[in-house]
């Protein structure tokens, strides 16, 4: 029997890379998935949009581990509709225990003073914003369970360093943890674990598109550094997911207001 048997787990971001290998991992140990993605390309960012095909896949992968899943297009700004998700799930599941918030986007400008306002309010209001909805929409329904859980976010290894060429983003990951730091306090009395997870360079979609190269162009001091303390290069999303289990899981049962580096060991430098 999985870790998670029984259990269901909320992944925002899942149609693609690191979210739709947690929506995997997490049902591989038992869980049933809700899983939530934008389904569209942002204004700001030069990676492409996940799709509505990109789901699918993810759906199909969760059904091959023998688990249900409940796919929808959601946007993380809107508060209302993730609301309206977390209710759907509760009828169709009866329970929430994990929230896994994953989500994200990587957008550049070559430095702080010259970001456009658009797109610095667009990175913070998915970035931050987004996973603050997110837990306000489905933190109730863990409550409302009575067995505790745990809540698991998407910082980075820009959540305590900084990244040159992309304030937004390193502003809004060093935000996440100080929402990870405030849910430890207030829903660690109903037994509902909050913890941060800072992944590296992790090998997906976001790193497409010309994002290096431009950053590289403007920062080449920052990015020509190998900060990598490991020999495999880029991490592959099931290694940022194998983390995600652990805090999701009872194997963490005593661990809230952590933020743990899976970086290869990027955060030494």
């Amino acid at each position: 029997m999985g870790r998670l048997a029984g259990k269901v787990a909320v992944v925002t971001g899942a149609a693609r890379g690191q979210g739709r290998s947690h929506a995997v991992a997490l049902a591989k140990e038992g869980a049933t998935i809700v899983a939530v993605d934008v389904l569209e390309k942002l204004r700001t960012p030069l990676h492409a949009g996940s799709t509505a095909e990109d789901m699918a896949e993810t759906v199909r992968l969760v059904e091959k581990e023998d688990q249900r899943i409940l796919a929808r297009k959601v946007d993380v700004r809107d508060l209302a509709a993730l609301k309206s998700l977390a209710d759907e799930a509760m009828t169709e599941f009866g329970r929430i225990d994990v929230l896994v918030v994953n989500h994200g986007i990587w957008a550049i400008s070559e430095n702080s003073w010259e970001t456009e306002e658009e797109d610095w309010q667009e990175s913070v209001d998915v970035l931050l914003t987004g996973a603050w909805k997110a837990t306000t929409a489905f933190i109730p329904k863990i409550i409302e369970g009575g067995r505790g859980g745990s809540v698991v976010l998407t910082s980075s290894a820009m959540g305590i360093k900084a990244q040159p060429s992309s304030v937004a983003y390193t502003a809004a990951k060093h935000g996440v943890l100080g929402l990870m730091k405030t849910l430890a306090w207030e829903a660690g009395s109903h037994n509902i674990r909050a913890n941060a997870i800072l992944p590296g360079m992790v090998d997906t979609e976001m790193l497409r598109g010309g994002t290096i190269e431009k950053s590289s162009e403007w920062q080449p001091r920052f990015f020509s550094l190998d900060r990598s303390l490991l020999p495999d290069g880029l991490i592959p999303p099931d290694g940022i997911s194998r983390a995600v289990v652990f805090l999701a899981s009872d194997d963490s049962a005593f661990i809230t207001g952590a933020a743990l580096p899976v970086d290869a060991g990027w955060t030494t430098f």
